[in-house]
């Protein structure tokens, strides 16, 4: 099934209380334990959407990808431009996380600096019957 989880970034150096003006709204699917789930993905890879927006950066769009290979046999990636190689960001081991709120994860940017995030929502992102009759 389908999740809307919101990152945001978690207490650091710079940012002792943690900001809620730096993070991540993934749209990802979410197996029973609350950890990503690949075979769900690859039916609806299309919808697994992304957005960052990181402070008065503004945002970025990207999609949710799965590579085969590194820590624990699965890579989990934000790619923000499917043409060009070098832009995506890693996350880390977040085959292995729970996503649930209060939970943390770890994200690297494409220079692989690595960032905590705070899990603060995570919410069904599939409509229920009733509301796909609606549409």
């Amino acid at each position: 099934m389908l999740y809307h989880i919101t990152l945001h970034l978690a207490r650091s150096k710079q940012f002792p209380e943690g900001n809620p003006r730096y993070g991540y709204e993934l749209t990802a699917p979410l197996d029973d334990g609350g950890h990503l789930d690949q075979e769900e993905w690859a039916r609806k890879r299309s919808l697994c959407r992304v957005r960052r927006f990181w402070g008065d950066e503004g945002e970025r769009q990207g999609v949710l990808i799965h590579r085969a290979g590194g820590a624990g046999g699965a890579t989990w990636m934000i790619d923000y431009n499917q043409g060009r190689a070098g832009d995506e960001e890693a996350g880390y081991h977040l085959n292995q996380h729970r996503f649930t709120e209060g939970e943390y994860v770890t994200i690297q940017d494409e220079d692989e600096k690595p960032y905590t995030f705070e899990i603060v929502s995570v919410r069904n992102a599939e409509p229920s019957p009733a509301e796909g009759r609606r549409l």
